[in-house]
Formats: C-alpha cells, structure tokens, sequence
C-alpha cells in the first residue's frame, strides 16, 4: 500500500509539472499574439512569424496581405525576399567549395578576381568576416550608373577596377559590415564551380535540405510567375498609401541594383528556413569542423573579436547564450533570423512592408519570460 501511495504522488506531481509547463506555454503564446495583434493595429507589422524550440513550431501566424492589389493573404507558405539574410547562404556556398577542395579561406581574391589586384591582401576569410576594407558599391555606384540599366557582380568589379575608390582600412585591422564583400564572394563562388550563384545554392543548399520554396530570384532582370510570392511594399505617407519601391523615386535602387547576388536576392519562406536551421546541427552540408568556424567570431590583427562568423552576427548573452542572429532589410522587405544556440530556439519573421518594427528582441524576451518595463 505504502508503495502504491508513493507512485501516486509521483504521478501527481508530474501531472502538476506537465500542466504548469502547458500553461506557461500558452501563457507565452499568448503574450507573442498580443504585442504582434497590437502592432497590427498600429500598422507597425505585416509578415509571418515562426518560433521552434528544439526543432518543434510552438507559433507560426500570418499577419496582412501578400498583395495589396489583389488583397491575396499572407500565409505560411509566402515566399519573401531575405535581404541580407541571404548572406548566411552565400558563406555556406564558400565553406561547400573548401571542403571540396577548390579554395581555401586564406587565398586572396585576387586569385580569383583578378581585376582587383590592386587591393592589396584581402582573403576569402576577410570578406566573410566583414574585414576586408572595401567601400561599400551602393553609394559609390549611384554616382555613376546609368539608372536605365541593371547591374549585376560583373559591373560592380569594373566599377571597382575603373574607378578605384579607396580602401576604407587595411585588411582584417577593423570590422566593417559589407555587401561589397559578399557580392564578391558570390562571384567567386561562380567562377570555382562553373555554375551561376542561383545554379550553385540550388544544387548545394536548397534542393540537399529539401528547401523547395527556396532560390536565388532578380525579379526585375528576370521576372517570372511564382506562386504565394509576397510583393514588398512601402508605405507613402504623402499619398496615404502602399506603393512598390520600384513606383517610387527614393527606393529605384530595386532595379538598377537587381541584378546583383551574395548580398541579397535569395527568397524563401518560413518553413523552408527551419529547415535551414536545423541543418545547422547537422553534417547535411558540412562537417561539424566547419560549422564550428562559421559560428566563431573573427579574430582582427590585434588579437581583438570581430563581430560576425561567416554570414552571421554572433553574440555571447548571459541571459540567452550564444546566439547567431542576421537582419535584412531592402525597400520592401524586412527580414530577422535568430538561432539561440545553447538553449535551441529559433525566431524568423519575415515582412514585405518596409517602413515597419522588427520585434525580435520582445519575441526573445517573451520566449524566456524576461519581463522588461
């Protein structure tokens, strides 16, 4: 009887523990759809939210529309542009070709570009890690290019071999971040394989993880039909409206920049980037080695940490661990992956209205019952 009694209480005790643990779920839950209804209402949100821990979706919801035109509703399987989070997957496509054998980190991109010998010292591994020292092409560019035509990673090396613009440090003796950077990891990345970019994440990422509402698209170089695709938008005050940034004078940089790849242009939605994310914890794309490196912040010249890995912004938090985290933002697209690394719990939320909030730091907070005033 005594041993009867004993299992009871066990039993009840876990019962209470798995209510509790129930309860606190639904609690954040709610608490998640509470700030994100509110930002609705203040027209501060229109996207989709996923949150995993362990792998498991406890949310995944649709804000707003994916058309303002044809008022066609957001839904899990919207595909939007990633911005810079597209960065994360042009340095796997560099870390694929190493383990290949067919460069190394340390090669200078000269070696592959020769069209920038004149930039001294620069690695494969500075670009990555944001080291390298070039300028910036998106305001140098404006200058020059004639807006009536796209350009692509080709006019931005002669551009760079024409003109010249000088370097904004020494190699791997500051940290600056740059698209410069990752475009021409995209183009070394053509010229090793033999493939375009968008061939070569298809083969290697996207199609191996089974992201099957995942690619490389220029929709204005190369437009086609595409099935759940979430149109960006921008909201003009002016006109009490939303507009394509294409239709307005101050975002025109959408076309004449669409032709470029490695620091934006890959699209996907929110359940093909859960897969990506729990690849990461696997050897699906490369081994264990290597994914400790793209997870491990860059050293500069002074012994001193940079802030990036390879295509992710890495952060050390008492509260929430280690965390790899990457914005993009585009004129109509705004877009957040977050991977809690020590604890397994990943955030993505993807927008394609421009001029809103990005929430992620409330979302973390809630996910850890963090109260914050």
């Amino acid at each position: 009887m005594k041993n009867l009694f004993s299992g009871l209480k066990v039993n009840i005790a876990f019962l209470f523990l798995t209510i509790g643990n129930i309860s606190l779920a639904q609690t954040r839950i709610q608490k998640i759809d509470k700030l994100l209804d509110s930002l609705i209402l203040q027209q501060k949100f229109n996207g989709n939210v996923l949150i995993a821990e362990k792998g498991e979706i406890i949310y995944n919801r649709s804000f707003g529309l994916a058309n303002e035109t044809t008022k066609e509703k957001l839904t899990q399987k919207s595909i939007f542009e990633l911005a810079s989070c597209s960065k994360q997957f042009t340095a796997m496509g560099i870390i694929i070709l190493k383990e290949k054998g067919k460069l190394n980190l340390d090669d200078k991109i000269s070696k592959y570009i020769p069209e920038l010998s004149n930039y001294k010292g620069i690695s494969i591994k500075n670009l990555l890690h944001h080291t390298g020292g070039l300028p910036d092409y998106m305001p140098l560019m404006d200058k020059v290019w004639d807006k009536t035509k796209i350009a692509t990673n080709k006019d931005i090396i002669d551009f760079f071999s024409k003109y010249n613009p000088k370097a904004l440090f020494e190699p791997n003796t500051k940290h600056e971040y740059s698209n410069t950077g990752y475009a021409l990891l995209a183009t070394i990345i053509e010229k090793v394989s033999g493939q375009t970019y968008a061939e070569f994440m298809k083969e290697q990422v996207f199609k191996p993880l089974k992201m099957k509402n995942s690619f490389v698209y220029n929709r204005r170089l190369s437009p086609k039909k595409i099935k759940n695709y979430a149109l960006g938008y921008l909201f003009i005050k002016s006109q009490n409206k939303y507009v394509l940034p294409d239709d307005y004078e101050k975002t025109k940089m959408v076309y004449w920049l669409d032709g470029v790849v490695g620091d934006g242009t890959v699209n996907s939605n929110v359940i093909d980037l859960l897969k990506w994310d729990r690849s990461l914890y696997t050897s699906k794309l490369v081994s264990a080695e290597s994914l400790k490196e793209v997870f491990a912040n860059g050293l500069l010249n002074d012994g001193s940490s940079g802030k990036h890995g390879f295509g992710w912004r890495m952060l050390d938090t008492k509260e929430f661990g280690r965390i790899a985290k990457h914005s993009g933002g585009w004129p109509g697209y705004m877009t957040y992956i977050e991977r809690n690394m020590d604890n397994d719990k990943t955030i993505i939320i993807l927008q394609n209205h421009y001029n809103v909030t990005m929430p992620a730091d409330e979302i973390r907070n809630i996910l850890y019952n963090i109260e914050k005033k």
